[in-house]
């Protein structure tokens, strides 16, 4: 009796498997550079709000400290982390410590940042 197998093609083993990881990291890159929108306003709002507190370019001490009390709150791993609430560091999670202004901007310089 012959076999219902028999009757296939013989394909080499390195084909197929080459095949199935072109199959596997197609259906993996598709899935690549969609936006998560799942996330619920408030926290989209959120995340939005600490990404804010990541500053960039010439950074403006007076600008940040909306109170006028002459502290801000930084981020001693990320320099370029400040914000004029308590909060996290958005990129680390580290607790923002609460510092004056003058040593915001000692910090910042002293790390290559250009401070207004």
């Amino acid at each position: 009796m012959k076999n219902q197998y028999q009757s296939f093609p013989k394909i080499n083993g390195s084909i197929v498997l080459t095949a199935i990881i072109f199959a596997i990291s197609i259906s993996f890159s598709a899935g690549c550079g969609e936006k998560d929108n799942s996330k619920h306003p408030d926290e989209m709002k959120i995340q939005q709000n600490a990404e804010a507190i990541v500053r960039e370019g010439e950074i403006d001490l007076n600008e940040i400290d909306m109170n006028k009390d002459g502290k801000v709150f930084q981020d001693p791993m990320h320099w370029n982390v400040i914000s004029d609430e308590a909060g996290k560091c958005p990129l680390c999670k580290m607790t923002l410590e609460e510092i004056t202004l003058e040593s915001a901007k000692s910090n910042l310089t002293k790390n290559g940042f250009k401070v207004k």
